[in-house]
């Protein structure tokens, strides 16, 4: 079954060709072509194209389907074309004529875009919430380790004096900036384009606030054609997003693969957290880690993918962005995977309380030697004329402790700031407003 057909059959290699992974992919996007099937007929009830007797028949069947859908057991049949034909080919089927009444006023093309776009905002609301509980555990392992000193680095050699307590903190904040980011591409989602059917309009009254409303939208893209033309780029916005999530994990992961060799010995994972080797019986292996590495890395090249696909577009619809669908959708999930995985084996890294007992970190207080001598009185250039002579000749003695204060410094990681930024963040993606309107849709 297809909503376009006309009566002639279709080449089967054309028809397999052009169908793609859509029955597959758009299982994901059922419970959501319900709901926007509920509030579409809702308006259309409110307008005098379907009647309240009807409208009552086709949100009770839909609700029905609803429930199916979100238990996992909604099937697209053999036939079928895509989600959009399955749900009205079962009402149709179970209510008869009234069943064919739901497409009035809109197109395949808008019905697409509203699918995605709820189901793109309850995708970010799930990566914000592994995100979230992420930056949980690098706060907690921070306050936990703040006063376990380690060697920092810039050129990859060694520098001056960090903590556990700071590279912790630092990748909880890194994550609370790259989530800005992820609300920003939220709020470019949470826009109703149901009632630009075509690209073009419609000729029906619609009453398009109806639906952004029923919907839990912020707002509504209210130009037409810009709605249509909002297809891809969506989908390359919250994709470079959340690569930048996938970004910073995959930098942690590095440290981590990093700091648990032998050379570094800065961190451990317990045994049944690593894998060993066939012929070595040495090994304990951080693949775990190499993986979060490996698979943050292949998110950052979607945002390319997409881009290669809608950028030599013009504005209007193009079947070319059904193939966006095949590298946009299964995103998440695995940047949920790598998130969630992260946050159950970095709570259980141990870190090496005795690092800078090796005396090849004896340099990295250096700077602090020559801070003392400038709190002193001595000029700075001068004071750091004078460590240096002694580092040269052998005769420098570290003094091996810290005394920093200012704010997200060794001695004052000002978590409760860190976990306060993330709360504001958290807060204003106000995913309550979207609870309430499905809830009340449902009802």
């Amino acid at each position: 079954m297809k909503l376009w057909e006309k009566g002639i059959p279709v080449n089967k290699s054309i028809e397999e060709f052009t169908v793609g992974k859509d029955r597959e992919l758009d299982i994901y996007l059922a419970p959501f072509d319900i709901l926007g099937s509920m509030a579409h007929i809702i308006m259309l009830e409110s307008i005098g194209l379907i009647k309240s007797d009807e409208l009552q028949v086709l949100l009770n069947k839909l609700k029905q389907l609803y429930e199916v859908a979100i238990s996992g057991e909604f099937v697209i049949e053999e036939g079928v074309e895509d989600v959009h034909s399955q749900v009205e080919f079962l009402l149709t089927n179970d209510l008869g004529d009234v069943g064919k009444k739901i497409h009035s006023g809109r197109s395949r093309n808008d019905q697409v875009l509203l699918d995605l776009k709820l189901f793109t905002r309850e995708a970010i609301r799930e990566v914000t919430k592994s995100s979230e509980t992420l930056i949980d555990v690098l706060l907690q392992k921070s306050e936990e380790t703040k006063d376990v000193l380690m060697p920092g680095y810039t050129h990859l050699q060694v520098a001056m004096p960090s903590s556990f307590g700071l590279w912790f903190g630092a990748y909880a904040e890194s994550l609370i900036d790259d989530l800005e980011l992820v609300l920003s591409a939220f709020k470019i989602t949470n826009q109703n384009p149901l009632g630009s059917a075509a690209g073009y309009g419609s000729s029906f009254p619609l009453n398009r606030q109806m639906t952004t409303d029923l919907l839990g939208f912020d707002n509504m893209n209210y130009n037409v054609v810009y709605a249509q033309m909002g297809r891809g780029k969506v989908e390359k916005i919250v994709s470079f997003a959340v690569a930048n999530l996938a970004g910073t994990l995959s930098k942690l992961a590095f440290d981590v693969c990093l700091f648990m060799s032998q050379n570094f010995n800065f961190v451990n994972l317990p045994p049944e957290f690593t894998t060993g080797s066939s012929i070595m019986p040495h090994k304990k292996n951080p693949d775990v880690f190499e993986l979060i590495r490996a698979r943050c890395n292949k998110i950052q090249g979607i945002p390319s993918q997409i881009s290669m696909i809608i950028n030599n577009l013009p504005s209007g619809y193009f079947r070319d962005l059904q193939m966006v669908k095949e590298v946009f959708i299964p995103l998440f999930k695995e940047m949920n995977d790598c998130l969630q995985i992260a946050s159950l084996a970095l709570k259980n890294v141990k870190v090496n309380h005795k690092i800078l007992d090796d005396s090849k970190y004896n340099y990295i207080f250096s700077v602090e030697e020559v801070n003392d001598l400038v709190l002193k009185g001595v000029p700075f250039r001068e004071a750091y004329k004078i460590v240096g002579e002694k580092i040269e000749e052998g005769n420098f003695v570290p003094k091996k402790s810290v005394n920093h204060t200012h704010e997200g410094s060794i001695g004052n990681l000002s978590l409760e700031e860190i976990s306060n930024k993330k709360q504001g963040v958290i807060n204003r993606f106000n995913f309550g407003k979207i609870d309430d309107a499905v809830e009340r849709l449902l009802k």
